[in-house]
């Protein structure tokens, strides 16, 4: 009834918060593809919202804010990709290592014999391995969800911290 009653002007700009809370799953893709369809006009549509999963199937562009100052104000692609990193498997991980720590790549052991490598993507990364005859047995990139962007762009901004998952 809020999304009825907010839509009776015709408002160039709608600002809804946390309009799918409490719906069942055929009323989230309603109000998801209502609020696609009111931007597709060429209206602004603002949404708040927690659930950080029916955001990212649902926006476009996130402004984050965090102790009243913005942190961010950029397309989701952008926010997800810069999170983003490649799992990388070799038969000599560590000479891996230091070849893509050498390229500047940010690279982490995740202790069952895999790389997480985080800058260049899965072909760079595919170049440099057989450019020094290093084989992989695996290069599967990983995108960042919108989650794991949000709490590492927003960790120094909460005053109240969960304990550790």
């Amino acid at each position: 009834m809020g999304i009825a009653a907010a839509l009776l002007g015709d408002p160039g700009v709608l600002v809804l918060d946390e309009p799918v809370n409490g719906l069942d799953p055929e009323g989230i893709r309603w109000a998801r593809t209502l609020m696609r369809s009111l931007a597709a006009e060429g209206r602004t549509v603002l949404v708040s919202s927690h659930l950080m999963s029916e955001m990212e199937r649902t926006a476009d562009h996130l402004v984050v804010i965090g102790r009243g100052r913005l942190l961010a104000d950029l397309p989701l692609r952008d926010l997800v990709q810069d999170g983003a990193s490649t799992l990388v498997r070799a038969p000599d991980a560590a000479r891996l290592a230091a070849v893509l720590t050498g390229a500047g790549a940010a690279v982490e052991a995740t202790g069952d014999g895999a790389l997480l490598v985080g800058g260049p993507d899965a072909a760079a990364i595919g170049d440099l391995a057989a450019a020094h005859a290093i084989g992989l047995h695996e290069l599967t990139p990983r995108r960042s969800s919108l989650e794991e962007a949000y709490m590492t762009m927003t960790g120094g901004s909460v005053e109240y911290r969960a304990g550790p998952a």
